[in-house]
């Protein structure tokens, strides 16, 4: 059952948030500002690349370091490809996934990885493998793990992993909302040395900001009716959310927003990028998750009877190319099958603001959905 008092009630999603995602997603700007130190005090700033990398291959566990490959692909865009390095295993528990460089990978390539643990020994023989063959490695992860000596000993770039300012050595999970700015920052700044994509100091500065502002928006003082975050939970309590994204910094975090809500409360949700969604899920408006699909709906019993769930729509807009945009004929086509819709649209800023501010809004959402459904 969703509570939704307990969304107005800061003391009690205080005791609810045992994994500290509140936290996490409030601490998001702190955190970009301590990965940007950590970056120049690696000496990221200084380095002068020998032209643009063939390919990037990506490699870490968990939610945070997916999305991290995402970002960086659709930032780089064109100018070089992103490969994500799929792990294999029996669990997901660190000692049991296994990452192989595909056969193509060489000297010419460059291997991120993102991790919050450091301890995975399959990160440690994928880093001894890139050696064997070439490649430069470049590592963001917490400071005196065993990655970071492997690294090291592979003549290796690692970057500790920004935590909490009054927690230093306090350790982050996989699927907290600041674990992604911790790992991401650094490469942004890695990538923009090397041309790939636009991520100055004072870009990264203003993702900072933008992420503080909307902590301000979203912390959980604020009251629900003036909440985005919070009112996003609110609609999405008994609904099945379909999330489609317009614009390219949407994407993405349409994506992340899926898998957070999986991962964090529990929730099952649809993404796809407009026009395409159109096609894609009018069919699904059309069936039974349509609210038009069940006209008795309005009679039912809401304390005897089973709980029916409906799609609601979430439209993630960012500036679409060339000014052209289907958010009309989504919400028509929505509206038409009596779906609800959600919308979200970021204000003015550079791609990596707009971006920053898509994702912060949507990890609050998806936290105090987890709270308020568990508590």
């Amino acid at each position: 059952m969703f509570d939704e008092s307990l969304l107005d009630d800061p003391e009690a999603l205080s005791r609810a948030d045992r994994r500290d995602l509140l936290r996490g997603a409030a601490e998001a700007g702190a955190r970009v500002r301590t990965a940007v130190r950590h970056a120049n005090e690696a000496g990221i700033p200084d380095l002068k690349p020998d032209g643009r990398p063939r390919a990037i291959l990506t490699a870490g566990p968990g939610l945070a370091a997916t999305c991290v490959a995402d970002l960086l692909g659709t930032l780089a865009g064109a100018a070089c490809p992103v490969t994500r390095l799929t792990p294999r295993g029996v669990a997901p528990a660190a000692g049991a996934l296994l990452w192989e460089l595909p056969g193509w990978a060489g000297p010419v390539d460059l291997l991120l990885i993102a991790t919050p643990d450091g301890s995975e020994p399959g990160l440690s023989l994928l880093v001894e493998q890139a050696y064997r063959r070439g490649l430069t490695v470049v590592a963001v992860c917490p400071p005196r793990s065993p990655l970071t000596d492997t690294v090291a000993g592979a003549h290796g770039l690692s970057v500790p992993m920004a935590t909490a300012p009054y927690e230093p050595q306090a350790p982050t999970a996989a699927s907290a909302p600041g674990s992604l700015w911790a790992l991401l920052t650094p490469l942004l700044a890695l990538l923009d040395r090397t041309g790939l994509l636009s991520a100055p100091p004072d870009a990264l500065e203003k993702v900072a900001d933008r992420l503080d502002q909307v902590a301000e928006r979203c912390g959980p003082a604020i009251a629900t009716y003036s909440n985005p975050a919070k009112t996003l939970a609110s609609e999405l309590a008994e609904a099945l959310p379909v999330i489609w994204t317009e614009g390219d910094s949407a994407g993405p975090a349409g994506r992340r927003f899926v898998a957070a809500l999986a991962e964090l409360a529990g929730r099952p949700a649809l993404t796809a990028e407009l026009p395409e969604a159109l096609a894609a899920h009018s069919v699904l408006l059309a069936g039974t998750l349509a609210a038009g699909a069940d006209p008795d709906d309005f009679f039912r019993d809401r304390v005897e009877e089973a709980q029916v769930v409906h799609a609601r729509v979430v439209l993630l807009r960012d500036r679409p190319a060339g000014g052209r945009t289907a958010a009309p004929a989504a919400r028509e086509l929505a509206l038409s099958h009596d779906t609800a819709i959600s919308e979200l649209e970021p204000e003015e800023g550079g791609d990596l603001e707009t971006l920053a501010e898509l994702i912060a809004v949507t990890d609050f959402a998806a936290v105090y959905l987890a709270l308020a459904s568990t508590a």
